[in-house]
């Protein structure tokens, strides 16, 4: 049955509506007929209330668990109020203060991100999730700094300013004169690419034979790409803080729900999937229950935002995941605020 439009509802039913929506959404738990009927602001026998509580539910808008006289709201109902009925409270001045100090911490991207998730969670009460940015940044140069007799510190320069260490092994009878060779030689193909764009040239030019290098020069090249290949395989595209929030008393009551919700966890990529069906809003989307696939058993919530750099692009999404009884009137405005902040931080 499609969900009928919050203006065909007479006013006395979007009245008992958003009241079981908002108590089911502060206490989890399913509203009935006597506690609406302690509602000043209504003015209904509980008979009455019975009454429109029963068309509600043949709407499809609630349901009444078997465990309980009360009614929460379906999918559906959850959707209406979301699009139709919700008065989102925006950060305070505040709020809006720490979010924007919380992130403006220096350090580098990475930090940033961890921060970001980890704030979500703090705000929602439940889990927060950041993709990590897809885009390479564009290089300017490496240098090779030796450490010891056995060790040197890669150190590679971004356009944006960004500076990343490594630390790889060398051979014994590695010459300083080698690390200067090796250094000028990457740092000569990397101005403007990507690291990804410099290795494949780099790599098919050791391949033809068509360097001047030395045998010990080429072999710290093709480490130190090696290196620098295998972290960047390793960085998570997902970075998610918070789960255990989804443990919470109300979660007790269906611990296979929430099983199943941390299992989903588990399988980042699919998240982020998910998560990158956000990217191309134009503002934050909101995913309940079963209207999405990789949640529908778990029948839990998704707020997700993109977040732009300085041009304006877009390079990643945030959000938070949780039951359906997040609070969206917070939620909502603090992750698209929080998304915003992030940009700011973004090169």
């Amino acid at each position: 049955m499609p969900t009928p439009p919050v203006t065909e509802l007479s006013s006395r039913a979007r009245d008992i509506f958003r009241l079981v929506v908002e108590g089911y959404l502060e206490s989890g738990q399913p509203v009935g007929s006597k506690t609406l009927s302690g509602d000043a602001g209504l003015n209904l026998s509980p008979a009455s209330i019975r009454s429109v509580l029963a068309e509600l539910e043949a709407l499809g808008l609630l349901a009444a668990p078997h465990t309980s006289a009360g009614r929460m709201p379906t999918t559906s109902g959850l959707r209406l109020f979301v699009d139709g009925m919700m008065q989102v409270a925006e950060p305070t001045r505040q709020e809006r203060r720490a979010i924007e100090h919380r992130l403006a911490a220096p350090g580098p991207i990475e930090a940033a991100l961890e921060a970001t998730s980890a704030l979500l969670s703090d705000i929602s009460g439940a889990a927060g999730m950041v993709m990590v940015p897809r885009r390479e940044p564009r290089l300017v140069q490496l240098s090779l700094v030796p450490l010891s007799a056995t060790r040197a510190l890669a150190v590679l320069v971004g356009e944006d300013g960004g500076i990343e260490n490594r630390v790889i092994d060398l051979a014994h009878h590695t010459s300083p004169s080698a690390l200067e060779q090796a250094s000028n030689y990457v740092t000569a193909r990397l101005a403007g690419r990507t690291l990804g764009e410099a290795a494949a040239a780099m790599r098919a030019e050791l391949a033809a034979g068509k360097t001047q290098l030395d045998d010990v020069s080429r072999d710290l090249v093709e480490r130190g790409l090696a290196v620098w290949s295998e972290d960047a395989a390793r960085r998570p595209v997902l970075i998610v803080r918070g789960a255990a929030n989804l443990l919470d008393e109300t979660a007790l009551g269906d611990i296979e729900r929430v099983r199943q919700l941390l299992d989903d966890l588990e399988n980042k990529q699919t998240v982020a999937e998910l998560l990158d069906s956000a990217r191309d809003a134009d503002a934050t989307r909101i995913f309940i229950g079963s209207e999405n696939r990789l949640f529908a058993l778990s029948g839990s919530s998704v707020i997700a935002s993109p977040y732009r750099d300085r041009q304006g692009r877009v390079v990643g999404v945030l959000g938070v995941i949780g039951p359906t009884r997040l609070n969206y009137a917070r939620v909502v405005p603090m992750v698209d605020f929080t998304a915003r902040s992030l940009g700011k931080r973004i090169g």
